[in-house]
């Protein structure tokens, strides 16, 4: 048998037995226990009666013992702290709902003093109820600042990608007309230059359809240079019928403005409200033409940022261009031609010489060569002054223009002296033309302020190739023999070259 005299005696334990019905806690040890907690407590009876609370709950509600004690009814608990502000009516008649379902709930409540107390309520056995109040300010505060961070850092990335974006859409446009410029300043004429155009504009914007247009010569019309995206340029218009033309700048039509449709684009299958933009093509500060694009009603989106303006900034660089071909035009223009007559001069004279020469089929009829003056035309200036000897140089200049077929070359050796070059062109032929010059000249009537100037008369000298030269030195020199013989025979006559080179 054991000896049980030495057995301590058993200690009250107030842990469950989970085959025993639960104890109950001595009430000083639970209310030690619930006043030394962070959280405010109260402890609802089924009936919604204050059973319990700890002291802790005046500090987080900011409550006196007037607003909560032993026997204090929830609902008028509830109605209480809706009338301090702690929460709207109809926050409370869904707290009162929860209580009645007997499901755990939580919410925050708004305390006057600014403070966040958290809500939560936990049903108890018997229908009771165990609410605890946390305050969570700053818990609440550092979560507003952390989603007031992560929004604003979703916000600056999204500015950044936007920014990124624009960039890279700036940056296509640029290398768009880098690649444009580069093209355009490699042409040698307006003819390649509109060609160029018409291939890039419809890679630069898509989705639409235009028109480039120049000023004919007389400028009383512009005409159809080249266009895209439709059957072909407009023949021709009349610069008034551009709003753009008229004002002198870039005119961009929109039907939600107050904007008013062009002349020429009435006649052209307009799309009724699409917009288009017409932009003036100005070198060297004169208006030479039209960029005229019309946009698709139904455009998509595309990589450019803003259609028109890159509208506009492809009309400045084609602008650009076109001064740039008409100047080289008019610089080249002044290296070979003669001021005065518009004939090409020597240089140019002796260059065509050498490629008509060097031609492989010029064997075929020969080229022909007239070197011609003007009889005694030192008399002209003399009694007329050299102004009157200006106007028969010109004179003698528009009739060799009028006479001469196509394929032919006319120019002022200097002073009086003219020449033409005739390729493919027999030697029968030769002294033919060189005869119509004479007479076509014989009959020009020059006038000079306030009269006629006497009549004009040339000699002429002409050599052929091959019979008189291979080069062009020796071809100008028998006929520049053949024209001191005329001149030796009376003048005003036309003298073939008779001797042979060697």
């Amino acid at each position: 048998m054991n000896d049980l005299s030495n057995t301590p005696p058993a200690r009250k334990s107030w842990l469950v037995d989970s085959d025993a019905a639960p104890q109950k806690a001595p009430p000083n040890l639970a209310m030690q226990i619930m006043n030394i907690m962070e959280q405010g407590i109260i402890v609802w009876s089924a009936e919604g009666i204050c059973e319990m609370h700890n002291t802790r709950i005046y500090d987080v509600l900011e409550l006196s013992g007037e607003d909560i004690g032993i026997g204090t009814e929830r609902n008028a608990f509830l109605k209480s702290a809706e009338a301090r502000g702690e929460f709207d009516a109809e926050a409370r008649k869904a707290a009162s709902i929860k209580f009645s379902a007997h499901k755990p709930f939580s919410f925050d409540r708004l305390i006057p003093s600014g403070r966040i107390v958290s809500t939560n309520a936990r049903p108890s056995r018997g229908g009771g109820y165990v609410v605890t109040f946390t305050d969570v300010t700053e818990a609440r505060r550092d979560a507003i600042k952390l989603a007031n961070a992560i929004d604003g850092a979703a916000e600056s990335e999204r500015r950044a990608l936007d920014v990124l974006q624009k960039e890279r859409r700036r940056q296509k446009e640029a290398e768009m007309l880098g690649r444009l410029d580069e093209w355009l300043q490699s042409c040698k004429t307006l003819t390649e230059l509109f060609e160029i155009v018409q291939a890039f504009m419809v890679k630069l914007l898509p989705q639409t359809r235009g028109e480039l247009m120049v000023y004919s010569n007389s400028r009383d019309v512009l005409e159809g240079a080249c266009s895209w995206a439709q059957p072909a340029a407009l023949a021709q218009m009349a610069p008034d019928g551009c709003w753009a033309l008229r004002r002198g700048r870039s005119y961009q039509f929109e039907s939600d403005g107050l904007s008013f449709l062009c002349d020429h684009v009435r006649g052209q299958n307009h799309q009724g409200d699409a917009p288009y933009i017409c932009v003036p093509i100005i070198a060297h500060g004169d208006t030479v033409g039209l960029l005229h694009i019309q946009f698709d009603l139904d455009r998509a989106e595309h990589d450019i940022l803003d259609p028109q303006s890159f509208a506009i900034r492809c009309g400045e660089h084609i602008s650009m261009a076109i001064a740039n071909v008409k100047l080289r035009d008019e610089l080249h223009a002044q290296s070979i031609r003669d001021p005065l007559t518009g004939l090409y001069n020597r240089r140019f004279f002796m260059d065509a010489m050498r490629r008509f020469l060097g031609a492989p089929n010029v064997g075929e009829k020969g080229v022909g060569l007239i070197s011609f003056d003007a009889d005694k035309f030192k008399l002209f200036n003399d009694n007329h002054g050299h102004d009157a000897g200006d106007v028969v140089l010109q004179a003698i200049s528009e009739k060799v223009l009028e006479i001469i077929p196509t394929g032919a070359v006319a120019c002022r050796m200097g002073g009086e002296e003219f020449a033409v070059i005739a390729p493919n062109c027999t030697a029968k032929a030769s002294e033919a033309l060189a005869e119509k010059i004479r007479i076509g000249i014989g009959e020009t009537k020059a006038r000079y302020v306030h009269g006629a100037l006497p009549r004009i008369t040339i000699s002429a000298g002409v050599s052929f190739y091959p019979t008189h030269g291979s080069s062009p030195q020796v071809l100008l020199k028998q006929a520049d023999e053949a024209l001191y013989a005329a001149k030796a025979k009376g003048r005003n006559c036309v003298v073939a070259a008779k001797k042979r080179a060697n």
